[in-house]
């Protein structure tokens, strides 16, 4: 059964979401980060989230949708629990790399609910795409934790 335009809709909002969410997660990782490093690497996969969002949003506005203008419940409890725990833990890189990882977790899980729908093939090569950059990027993160363990 094919998706119907509604749905590709949705789950490019979800992805939008996602996105915000990400970014703004990414943003507060570099402000807790103390190595200067870490700061722009979190700020360039920031920025690697906006210009996702970016992209996702002009994908609905020509198919005929709004895009969303807020992040995920889960998000914003999310960054929430990253700055309480940066704030009460000293704000140490590791405790930053850990939420920053979780972070990443929950946006491949997102991706990958997407690309578990069947997206038309212009929507799918875009949201492919993306997944493997996030996916590079848990992947680094990952890396940078398991080296400070």
């Amino acid at each position: 059964m094919a998706i119907s335009h509604e749905d590709i809709i949705s789950a490019l909002d979800e992805l939008v979401a996602t996105c915000r969410d990400g970014e703004e997660g990414l943003r507060a990782a570099a402000e807790a980060a103390q190595n200067a490093e870490l700061r722009g690497l979190f700020l360039t996969y920031a920025q690697q989230r906006g210009d996702f969002r970016a992209e996702l949003e002009e994908e609905i506005r020509r198919l005929g949708g709004t895009p969303s203008t807020r992040g995920s419940i889960t998000g914003s409890l999310h960054r929430g629990w990253m700055s309480v725990r940066s704030a009460v833990g000293g704000g140490s890189d590791d405790s930053v790399v850990a939420e920053a990882e979780r972070g990443e977790d929950a946006a491949k899980r997102a991706y990958q609910a997407a690309l578990d729908r069947e997206l038309p093939p212009p929507i799918r090569a875009i949201v492919e795409r993306q997944y493997a950059r996030i996916r590079e990027a848990q992947d680094r993160v990952r890396s940078l934790r398991e080296r400070a363990a």
